[in-house]
């Protein structure tokens, strides 16, 4: 049923249009086809794999084959690091449990896994197919070029910096909103291989986590195509009609080149998540133990996560969250934000059940699941800078306003999922 948390969310998205349109840089070309086109695909793709039986079906086999994933990893680090995976059988009594779970060895080893297999299924081309057929949805539902198209759809799976990388010899004869809309949809998004560690963090508290981070990351890119040009609209005399090479930069020479080289590219992200981490995470521990020294509120002492709970509680709320889970749901977008969605979805993962709403969970599990944050600011810089020099200036004048348009993108995609019948996600 339609009810008033449902409107709520309604006010959100509206609020959020009416913001971006403000701040755009040309109010006079709001692209209204687009806008309607955008949310239309977003909820229709939702209310399909939600509710058709069929699809709603496929999406729980992806958790299931999430949860295999998952094992089989579990498999493989055992084996490096015996006792320390967090293996039942311990070599010593265990009086807390919880203190297994490791995030070293049960997250970051996933997305080795995942890197490795995405390079496989890329040269085994199956990957290239369901890029490219993502990339010819995005053009002729979007009106989006073939290049920025493929680029687009690219990035869904494999990244915010590996996605361009598909039409790096187009990149300098891409119009300006068009670079801006590749950097907004790259901080909208995830990429494959963390979609996978976001579903295993949250697999003991949200039912269907890996289904509703699939679901999360495809469809924030229309969120993020919307919102991009809304602030950067697009110019159609520097956007002609051009004809993409299928041809790609990334060419394995065999099975093994393609897991061997897949599984350094992941060692790679995996040593940058973990490093990212411990640096913000000890940046804001050091902030927090400044505060500390202010009068309490509320006989509790004043901390980043705290005051983000204050600044953000009316953007959770408008995008569906009750109020009384508005101050935490905000201090989640706050950290994902400041230290990452990595550490946001760690927390919200660590939120017992009970502790929030059920609807505030989902909701907050699509507001999340994208990679606007500060880190993802330099991320772009140097990508970019490698990618196509010539245009790094140009990319350091719009990179913060991609930020701000890839986070706001995931709480359009909250927003549209909090307009949906709770009966839909099975509350």
């Amino acid at each position: 049923m339609f009810g008033p948390e449902n409107l709520q969310s309604l006010v959100g998205l509206s609020a959020i249009l009416l913001i971006c349109w403000s701040l755009s840089e040309n109010r006079r070309a709001f692209p209204w086809k687009l806008a309607g086109g955008a949310l239309l695909i977003q909820a229709a793709l939702v209310l399909a794999l939600f509710g058709v039986p069929p699809l709603r079906a496929g999406l729980a086999g992806v958790g299931l084959a999430v949860d295999g994933l998952a094992a089989s990893t579990q498999a493989g680090v055992a084996f490096v690091f015996g006792f320390l995976s967090g293996l039942p059988d311990q070599p010593y009594a265990v009086t807390n449990p919880g203190g297994l779970f490791v995030f070293a060895f049960r997250v970051l080893p996933v997305i080795l896994v995942v890197c490795a297999l995405a390079a496989l299924l890329w040269h085994w081309r199956i990957l290239k197919w369901v890029t490219r057929l993502f990339g010819l949805v995005f053009e002729k539902t979007m009106g989006l070029r073939g290049a920025p198209a493929l680029a687009t759809a690219a990035t869904v799976f494999m990244g915010q910096v590996e996605g361009p990388i598909f039409i790096r010899s187009y990149l300098t004869s891409l119009s300006r909103s068009e670079l801006f809309m590749l950097i907004a949809v790259g901080m909208s998004c995830v990429s494959g291989s963390t979609m996978v560690a976001y579903a295993a963090i949250l697999k003991g508290v949200l039912p269907g986590a890996a289904a509703h981070v699939l679901t999360a990351s495809i469809i924030s890119a229309p969120a993020g195509i919307l919102l991009a040009r809304i602030l950067v609209p697009r110019d159609p005399a520097t956007e002609q009609p051009m004809t993409l090479d299928p041809g790609s930069d990334k060419v394995y020479e065999s099975s093994i080149d393609a897991m061997i080289k897949g599984t350094t590219d992941g060692l790679q992200i995996v040593l940058s998540i973990a490093a990212t981490l411990i640096v913000f995470v000890a940046l804001v521990a050091m902030v927090n133990g400044m505060l500390a020294m202010l009068p309490h509120l509320g006989g509790q002492p004043v901390s980043v996560e705290r005051i983000f709970g204050v600044i953000f509680a009316p953007l959770a709320w408008s995008i569906g969250v009750p109020w009384k889970d508005a101050s935490l749901a905000g201090s989640l977008l706050g950290v994902k934000l400041v230290l990452t969605e990595f550490t946001a979805f760690i927390r919200l993962g660590a939120i017992p059940v009970g502790s929030m709403d059920e609807r505030t969970r989902i909701i907050m599990t699509y507001a999340l699941c994208g990679f606007a944050n500060i880190a993802s600011v330099g991320m772009n810089v140097a990508g970019y800078t490698v990618l196509v020099p010539q245009r790094r200036s140009e990319v350091i004048g719009m990179v913060w306003k991609a930020m701000f348009a890839g986070f706001l993108a995931t709480c359009v995609t909250a927003a549209v999922v909090g307009a949906m019948p709770g009966a839909l996600f099975g509350h």
